[in-house]
């Protein structure tokens, strides 16, 4: 989904392009202050470069493998090979773009970084199956598995506390700005203007949903309402603000890391 929603903007994303005040080299420079080992599209250009190709030809190829990568992902071909693809070509596109990527680009990272670390492939991937191999560790699963849930708690926890920690989020205006500030004004402001009257419950309940995540996400007579809680919010963060990639990708790691024990099927895990 990522290489669909960013085709049509990848060359004028990384290509050097004079005259542009955001440009690849500008967001590398700035990225490599931290550190210069950070992945960057400019790394396979340079390489590129070496053996005869295009800065544009590169580009293609590195868009083209990262979908090729999400696609055998998908379908549990070549599982580890994919995953460390599409964390990497992943990291080193949002990187050399850092100056125009936004949350869900960091999360995606997060998922891919750890479905590398995982034991892959699991009995539902085609790999599993067509190959016979056999099912992997599950104490190395179960343990990469608490690692990310760990991460979410305390992802949620300090986003829900930093909301309390500030005004806007217990008089409304910080839900209003939110549904309003294009480009994600998807609903009207007649419309947001009749529903004055619930933005501060919807932003304390917000706030409450998330500080308490670490709370009641672990208890079994909890964790659904609140996994249904969260990712009812992400949904529709989704459809009211258009950030579907978004909404879809925290409902994701949300079900991979707490949605486990909850969906069976005839005594088997199922996701």
């Amino acid at each position: 989904l990522y290489c669909i929603v960013s085709r049509a903007d990848w060359r004028q994303m990384f290509a050097l392009q004079p005259g542009s005040f955001v440009t690849r080299d500008l967001t590398e420079a700035l990225v490599t202050l931290g550190s210069t080992l950070v992945p960057r599209v400019s790394w396979f250009i340079s390489a590129g470069e070496f053996i005869g190709l295009s800065e544009a030809t590169v580009l293609s190829v590195v868009w083209s493998v990262l979908l090729a990568a999400g696609l055998c992902l998908v379908a549990g071909i070549f599982c580890r090979s994919a995953a460390i693809a599409a964390w990497f070509l992943h990291l080193s596109a949002i990187k050399s773009s850092a100056l125009l990527s936004y949350g869900v680009d960091n999360f995606t990272s997060i998922g891919l970084f750890y479905l590398m670390l995982s034991p892959l492939p699991d009995h539902l991937a085609l790999d599993s199956r067509w190959r016979k191999w056999p099912p992997k560790s599950s104490q190395l699963q179960s343990f990469w598995q608490r690692v990310l849930q760990l991460h979410l708690c305390v992802i949620y926890f300090f986003s829900g506390l930093t909301k309390l920690l500030g005004s806007g989020w217990w008089n409304g205006e910080s839900l209003w700005r939110a549904l309003t500030r294009p480009p994600f004004d998807i609903v009207s402001s007649e419309v947001l203007i009749h529903g004055k009257y619930l933005f501060i419950p919807l932003g304390l309940g917000i706030c409450l949903l998330e500080t308490s995540y670490p709370i009641f996400i672990w208890p079994r007579r909890t964790r659904l309402i609140w996994l249904v809680g969260i990712i009812a919010m992400h949904g529709a963060i989704a459809v009211l603000m258009g950030l579907y990639l978004f909404g879809l990708i925290m409902a994701v790691l949300n079900v991979a890391a707490f949605g486990i024990d909850l969906f069976r099927l005839h005594g088997k895990k199922v996701i």
